[in-house]
């Protein structure tokens, strides 16, 4: 095989809104933003399946069911990159179970039975002998769905829906977010796979809030991030989301209004990465200083909302001078 060692994944770029086809060279694809793991699968010449993560983790013996649809599913010699996801009770993308699979250790079989998950493939890297990196997407798209068949739904192993129509993309857009879809991704049908290059493109769905904020990086008269709260039923104020780095503007403007909190600071010294962004474990402890839960803002998020609290960091979008923290939505409540 020309594929032994794990690859860096094709990555994408951020954008505002649904492109038109004609903005890619070759004409745009577009397929559903799945929410879930990003994971390269593949088999080798004797049948044996290697399972990566995005960062080139091996993720086998965290999702041994995907590792066994794979093996039943996919031919030997073949390299498919592709999105791992659960679906819950509900029909909604379950983001934390994942994570719950991720940490679970001695539990990780008992979740694949009581909790599997399927994985949904967007593209194939090699097939048959032959490296399909270098080939259009267009090409490898057709090779995929001869490797899989003509049912695209069967099974554990599943291929992402792919339309031309910009029209249809839109029409995704909106009636899949009810099913935790985060987006469309943009493709060109003429392009190559390029390991680690962000040359595809997102769109994701977004909304704008408010939020207190009780904590910041930096200090509180030179605040770098936000450290945002709601209050729960209860009256207790818990942690939803952490911003992106503030613009210097913002960080002027906040200076003025932030003060150190006192000593009844619901919050503890440090939070865990899982209570203001990113998976539980994957990053040391957020280091912050606690501020007075008194002012309330406004900022824009995507939809990766597990537990009441967004999973990438938030934009800021200006301070709420007309709102009192009692105006603000509950913890678990609708945004």
């Amino acid at each position: 095989m020309h594929i032994r060692s794990p690859v860096k994944p094709m990555l994408a770029v951020t954008v505002d809104r649904i492109p038109p086809p004609q903005s890619c060279p070759g004409g745009c694809l577009y397929e559903p933003k799945f929410d879930g793991f990003r994971a390269v699968a593949r088999v080798d010449e004797e049948g044996a399946v290697d399972l990566w993560s995005r960062r080139r983790v091996r993720f086998d013996d965290a999702f041994p069911e995907i590792v066994e649809a794979v093996r039943e599913r996919i031919e030997p010699g073949t390299v498919v990159d592709g999105e791992i996801v659960r679906w819950g009770e509900d029909g909604r993308l379950d983001f934390g179970a994942l994570q719950r699979r991720h940490v679970a250790g001695r539990r990780r079989a008992e979740y694949a039975r009581t909790e599997p998950c399927h994985y949904v493939v967007f593209d194939v890297l090699e097939s048959g002998g032959v490296d399909l990196r270098p080939r259009p997407l267009r090409e490898r798209r057709a090779v995929l769905e001869s490797l899989l068949g003509g049912d695209l739904s069967a099974g554990r192993v599943v291929v992402t829906p792919q339309t031309a129509d910009a029209e249809e993309a839109e029409l995704w857009f909106d009636a899949l977010a009810a099913l935790g879809i985060e987006g469309v991704m943009v493709k060109d049908a003429d392009g190559p796979y390029l390991e680690g290059r962000r040359r595809w493109r997102k769109v994701k769905r977004r909304i704008t809030t408010e939020a207190i904020v009780g904590g910041v990086t930096g200090t509180p008269r030179a605040p770098e991030t936000l450290i945002l709260g709601r209050y729960d039923a209860d009256g207790r104020l818990r942690v939803v989301a952490r911003t992106a780095p503030l613009p210097p503007a913002a960080r002027t403007s906040l200076a003025e209004l932030l003060h150190h909190a006192g000593p009844g600071h619901p919050w503890p010294a440090e939070l865990p990465a899982g209570f203001a962004g990113g998976p539980y474990g994957s990053h040391p402890p957020i280091r912050y200083v606690r501020t007075e839960p008194e002012v309330v803002v406004e900022f824009s998020a995507d939809a990766a909302l597990d537990d009441g609290r967004w999973r990438h960091a938030v934009r800021f979008v200006r301070v709420r001078r007309d709102l009192d923290p009692s105006q603000v939505p509950l913890f678990g409540e609708p945004p």
